[in-house]
């Protein structure tokens, strides 16, 4: 008996082009994967159904936009705060978006989580403005986490004092979300040309989430930037770097928060050394502060001891030279999982679901995750029973 002919799908040339092009694909290696698709653009062939929901695959695209009469016009789901050159950045890709919709959804489960549990919305979110002395800000911060210069002295090293950071800011009562990829899918790498991080912000469950792609060093500047986000209860997706004076008042003032949080001036005016190398500088006083030398750099500026060109080129051979000493292998899975998802989502998330609380596909949905034994191992890997 013959098979039945395919179904063919009419399917505009203008949404082909968008989708490829929305999700930053090199054309030649997609044409590989699709060897009819100049047919398809050109109209002299049309995809099956099968190989148009393929093509929604590869571009991470919903099929439905298909069907649509043209392209749509995509819009970031938060307020957007990235600059490049005082230029606003247009077109988001759908990296970005899934990877923002995907912690709003985290973040909704938290929060009504947070609310059956009775939890007390955070005291400290939304009780800065712009106004605020940025020194007195960076300290009221310090000191609600605890991130003073001297118990910093109790770590080796300013990576270690990251990690320390961010279990200080999640034991506070943010979510701190760390990932290069979106979700799990390794081939799907976030662009740190894109995107830095952004601040969900909540009285309940205040989120941040920090671009893994990013250089250690660049991702500490991060977190203490979307800190200042949450202090002034305002959400944003940032791109903010330590070398950075960005337009919209809130990144600049967000910077000028973050740099004193981690460096106050005062203290590094107190250690710096006229005349001292630049090379034997920037390490001698990034031991002192456990923090990066990206850091440090930018305080040099800020003291008067640098000009702004200065710290251009030496930021760019910094940031160059922290690239190639830092690069390592992914680590342990379950402790990657931790980090992405964050230590505070996931002892909830999986408590809640072992409890009949939450179903098990919302819980997988959330961490990104397929396989139960997946599941089971994470919560041993977090002492849950």
């Amino acid at each position: 008996m013959a098979q039945p002919a395919p179904v063919r799908v009419d399917v505009k040339p203008e949404l082909l082009r968008w989708a490829w092009e929305r999700a930053r694909l090199d054309p030649a290696d997609l044409a590989r994967r699709f060897p009819r698709l100049s047919d398809w653009e050109s109209e002299t062939a049309k995809p099956t159904f099968k190989q148009l929901e393929d093509f929604a695959r590869a571009t991470h695209t919903p099929f439905g936009y298909f069907f649509l009469a043209e392209p749509p016009v995509e819009t970031v789901p938060i307020p957007d705060l990235r600059t490049i050159a005082d230029r606003h950045v247009e077109r988001p890709s759908p990296d970005m978006l899934d990877t923002i919709y995907l912690c709003q959804q985290r973040q909704e489960w938290y929060r009504d989580y947070a609310r059956e549990n009775n939890s007390a919305p955070l005291p400290f979110v939304g009780t800065a403005t712009v106004e605020d002395n940025v020194s007195e800000t960076a300290a009221i911060i310090r000191n609600a986490l605890g991130f003073t210069v001297e118990q910093r002295r109790d770590t080796h090293t300013w990576t270690e004092a990251l990690r320390r950071l961010i279990e200080q800011t999640d034991s506070l009562g943010v979510l701190v979300m760390v990932s290069g990829v979106v979700g799990n899918n390794t081939h799907r790498v976030l662009d740190t040309s894109e995107f830095r991080g952004f601040a969900l912000s909540d009285p309940l469950a205040p989120l941040i989430f920090i671009n893994g792609s990013d250089s250690k060093a660049a991702q500490m500047f991060t977190l203490a930037h979307e800190l200042a986000h949450i202090w002034l209860g305002k959400t944003a997706l940032s791109n903010s770097q330590a070398v950075s004076a960005p337009h919209p008042i809130i990144e600049r003032w967000s910077n000028r928060v973050a740099a004193e949080l981690l460096v106050p001036l005062s203290a590094f005016r107190a250690v710096y050394r006229t005349g001292e190398d630049l090379r034997a500088s920037l390490d001698r006083i990034a031991r002192h502060f456990k923090v990066s030398t990206l850091v440090i750099l930018r305080r040099m500026y800020d003291a008067g001891f640098i000009t702004r060109r200065n710290l251009a080129e030496a930021y760019d051979d910094e940031l160059e030279h922290l690239r190639d000493v830092q690069s390592g292998s992914g680590g342990n899975f379950y402790a990657t999982e931790r980090s992405r998802v964050g230590r505070r989502f996931a002892f909830a998330l999986v408590s809640s679901t072992l409890e009949g609380q939450t179903l098990y596909r919302d819980a997988f949905r959330l961490l990104s995750i397929s396989k139960a034994d997946t599941f089971h191992e994470l919560a041993r890997n977090l002492g849950i029973s």
